[in-house]
């Protein structure tokens, strides 16, 4: 483990990593408006635990395959890009919000989504990225010592050390789309059903920026190269 003074840094720029909007916040905070902070909080648990995945898996040397092989990051990136694509024509598509797909929460007037759904997608939209392997096979063994007796469980536990500290950057994603999400069902003057009205066209819209940017993470992805090269 590094000393304590590395171990604040990793910790810093782990937050200010968690910090920054990708895939996995614009999750958290689609679900979180849609659905409350709850549903926000759930998302980024399923992210957390695909990261916990990507952890492992580069302790055994998962990552440093995807990091040599190029077939093996090829195949899973492609992968990966296919299921952030399909997410987000599935909610661009969408005639309305009602038809939102199962890891979105429903519309306005609609009943919320399975919990476990939501889970569940912010699981796969981790795991299926093979950006996040490499990205710890990149940046934990910077905090390394290079004379550690167990290498493998120095990564582990710094793995574990980011996943959790992301818990809080996460959760706070969610209570702040979820605070928004009520500032702007409040600011909706009128009676119930023009209000109902209203928010269900402001979550219309919503879906649809969501899913541009869903695809537009799925672009970027499939056009990626791979970072060892």
């Amino acid at each position: 483990m590094p000393d304590f003074q590395h171990l604040l840094l990793f910790i810093a720029a782990g937050w200010l990593l968690n910090l920054t909007p990708g895939p996995d916040v614009l999750y958290i905070v689609t679900n979180s408006l849609r659905s409350g902070a709850r549903a926000g909080v759930v998302a980024g648990l399923g992210i957390t635990a695909g990261c916990f995945v990507h952890i492992f898996a580069a302790a055994l040397g998962v990552s440093a395959l995807l990091a040599t092989s190029a077939t093996a990051f090829t195949v899973l990136k492609y992968i990966g890009a296919a299921y952030l694509l399909w997410m987000g024509l599935r909610i661009l598509l969408a005639k309305g919000p009602q038809a939102a797909p199962d890891f979105i929460a429903a519309a306005a007037a609609g009943k919320p989504r399975s919990l476990k759904a939501i889970f569940r997608g912010g699981f796969l939209t981790n795991v299926l990225n093979p950006k996040v392997a490499i990205f710890f096979l990149a940046f934990v063994p910077q905090f390394i010592a290079p004379d550690a007796d167990n290498k493998a469980l120095a990564f582990v536990l710094l793995g574990l050390l980011f996943n959790l500290n992301a818990i809080p950057v996460n959760s706070g994603w969610a209570l702040a789309a979820a605070w928004m999400a009520r500032r702007l069902s409040a600011a909706a003057p009128g009676a119930a059903q023009t209000h109902n009205v209203r928010r269900g066209g402001l979550f219309l819209w919503l879906d649809r920026a969501a899913g541009l940017m869903f695809i537009g993470f799925g672009l970027r992805l499939a056009l990626s190269d791979n970072p060892s090269k």
